[in-house]
């Protein structure tokens, strides 16, 4: 999915929030402490998930992060 033509939605601190043809990406941009969460983390999350929701254009919202996995 890293080679679709991501578009995005918004510029976030500690995610990033993209879309393609009704998929949402939302991924933690936090890969120098393996993605922790702080409450900006959370609030950035929230808002996003609810664009999603009230957007007709999006069906599906994949949640990711960055970096490598363990």
């Amino acid at each position: 999915m890293a080679n679709l033509p991501w578009k995005t939605v918004k510029e976030y601190d500690e995610i990033t929030f993209k879309v393609h043809e009704g998929v949402a990406r939302i991924a933690f941009n936090r890969p120098e402490v393996r993605n922790a969460f702080t409450p900006k983390t959370v609030d950035e999350l929230w808002e996003a998930l609810i664009t999603c929701h009230e957007s007709q254009d999006i069906g599906v919202v994949l949640i990711t992060g960055e970096g490598p996995s363990p």
